[in-house]
């Protein structure tokens, strides 16, 4: 039975399918201190499902499985500084959907093996501690970005599971293989990583531009650099990746225009043009005013004297959100051009003619 519902994922396109059981994930206990932590930041989500999180009953009762799949986002790609960098999940028509068709065929293929039986399935949606899940199935083991480590696939990867009350024998647990490499740890650029498997939501660039609904904290500002959606730098290190491999689902759903995204011209982008541009991508979730707030963060990190009109634009924006960070980049703009070099020079040319008169 497992290796039936193992070829017919392959078939499907996911690139890895193991098995667990639906007793509670050994995560629980760190998941429940991250939370009293507040770790969380504003995912006010995750602490009012946090009691399913931690027992999979609760999510199906008589659930006697988990089947746990994983799915390469892997590509080969360089980015742009001078433009805004997508996190590299999101450069896909959106994966919910995608995998989703893919899910539902398989979770209809488990649920006619035996009669009597009931499924659920959930891509990133659902309330389970997937990587842990994904662990103790054998699919990957949690590095010390808190993220899912694949020895075959790299840390590139979409999870999704099926909950079933369909007993299905377990697959050995994955052991940690981090060892003593801490490269994600150090390429953190807002240290958000505070410890290895420790992760403050509330630094985290991913968190920052696309979970906060608010201002972005001006000190944190400046690290986010020229990323407008989520951030890869500490999956970007991982030497795992060495093994990471094209898979055959995400392939035929590339953007190419996300790729490296003109921030003037998403500055342009009115609701209309917004919902056009990103219509089926996860990038419709931060809505106008978050990707804008975003781009104006990134133009003031990495803009210049070009940028200002766009900038002072948005500073007139409908959104008090857009205004208040475009306000922010133009400061900074200016603050860079009057250090400039050529500005200075200027400056002292100016005062020796003066001194000539």
């Amino acid at each position: 039975m497992k290796e039936a519902v193992r070829q017919k994922a392959r078939e499907l396109g996911f690139d890895d399918c193991r098995f667990t059981t639906a007793d509670p994930p050994p995560s629980a206990t760190q998941f429940q201190e991250w939370l009293s932590r507040g770790f969380h930041g504003e995912m006010a989500y995750l602490q009012r499902k946090a009691h399913k999180r931690i027992d999979p009953q609760r999510v199906l009762t008589g659930a006697k499985s988990i089947i746990t799949l994983a799915t390469s986002y892997h590509r080969s790609v360089s980015d742009n500084a001078a433009e805004g960098v997508v996190a590299r999940y999101a450069r896909f028509r959106d994966y919910h959907d995608v995998i989703g068709q893919r899910l539902a065929a398989l979770n209809n293929f488990v649920d006619a093996l035996a009669t009597g039986h009931r499924s659920l399935w959930y891509v990133d949606t659902g309330p389970l501690l997937e990587r842990g899940l994904g662990q103790r199935a054998g699919l990957g083991f949690i590095g010390k970005h808190t993220n899912l480590i694949s020895r075959k696939l790299g840390n590139w990867i979409f999870l999704s599971e099926i909950i079933t009350t369909l007993e299905l024998e377990p697959d050995p647990v994955e052991t940690n293989h981090c060892g003593n490499c801490a490269r994600c740890i150090s390429a953190c650029p807002t240290h958000a990583i505070t410890a290895p498997f420790q992760l403050d939501a509330r630094r985290c660039i991913s968190y920052l531009t696309i979970e906060l609904k608010g201002s972005i904290p001006e000190e944190l500002r400046p690290l986010i650099g020229n990323r407008i959606y989520g951030c890869d730098d500490c999956l970007a290190v991982c030497p795992w990746n060495r093994f990471a491999q094209q898979g055959q689902m995400m392939k035929d759903h590339i953007r190419q225009d996300l790729d490296a995204p003109k921030l003037i011209e998403l500055l342009e982008l009115d609701e209309t043009a917004f919902r056009q541009k990103f219509a089926g991508t996860p990038i419709l979730r931060t809505k106008r005013r978050g990707l804008l707030r975003n781009v104006c963060v990134a133009l003031g990190n990495v803009g210049d004297a070009s940028h200002l009109p766009a900038l002072e634009k948005a500073a007139q924006d409908i959104e008090l959100l857009v205004r208040e960070h475009a306000r922010w980049a133009i400061d900074r703009i200016e603050q860079r051009i009057d250090k400039s070099p050529c500005k200075r020079a200027r400056q002292l040319l100016t005062i020796r003619i003066q001194k000539q008169r």
